[in-house]
């Protein structure tokens, strides 16, 4: 897989190089500052991209803002946003413009070399990686809406299926059958209103959806 990274710390954005390096990746381009993301991504039009949030020179969402133009300029362009803190609203607006080949995971994610492999080759592919504390979040800042009707087991479930969890990975983590996976994941989206689907990749892109749905209601309240 071809990377760019772009990361203002030098320490990690070293480590990332190392870490992609050793796991058979190519890094074609490294930045550490917000103008010079988007002309290294045009440039090299990598299978993914490793982004900070805040960049110089302000270091606001000079990484974020990067992330969305690219996604504009290069449709499709699979892209890992890193953050230091949950942000939801970060998040929201990355998920806005359609979660294909989407991800979000707070830093220390990347300690977790495993966790951290496996959510890039899944936006590579095309896929969601949610980072875990960004869907708790999401998850209990709901009020009166739907998701209070759902069981903990469900939003367990719910939960893993909007990190981009497949089946088999939700059963392993829960140490559960698949026929229970499957029978969780149809009283979820029932409980929702959203339409079944057979298509792991749907059935994420309808999860956040609804999710980003009750956080713009939630927030025009």
């Amino acid at each position: 897989m071809r990377v760019v990274i772009a990361e203002d710390n030098a320490l990690l954005r070293q480590g990332l190089v190392l870490l992609l390096s050793s796991a058979g990746h190519e890094v074609v381009g490294v930045v550490g500052s917000g103008p010079e993301v988007l002309p290294a991504l045009l440039e090299h039009r990598p299978d993914a991209a490793v982004l900070d949030v805040r960049m110089p020179p302000s270091f606001r969402d000079e990484g974020l803002r990067a992330a969305l133009e690219a996604r504009q300029r290069i449709p499709g362009l699979p892209v890992l946003v890193l953050s230091q803190y949950v942000e939801e609203s970060y998040a929201a607006e990355l998920l806005g413009g359609g979660a294909s080949g989407v991800g979000y995971l707070v830093k220390d994610r990347v300690g977790r070399v495993d966790e951290f492999l496996d959510a890039l080759e899944r936006v590579a592919a095309g896929g969601t990686a949610l980072d875990p504390e960004v869907v708790t979040e999401l998850l209990t800042r709901r009020r009166d809406s739907p998701l209070d009707s759902l069981t903990p087991r469900e939003r367990e479930v719910l939960a893993l299926m909007a990190e981009g969890h497949d089946n088999v990975t939700i059963a392993e983590t829960l140490v559960i059958t698949e026929r229970s996976v499957s029978k969780h994941i149809g009283n979820v989206f029932l409980k929702l209103g959203l339409p079944p689907s057979d298509s792991g990749h749907r059935r994420v892109l309808a999860v956040l959806a609804f999710l980003n749905r009750s956080q713009s209601t939630a927030d025009g309240r």
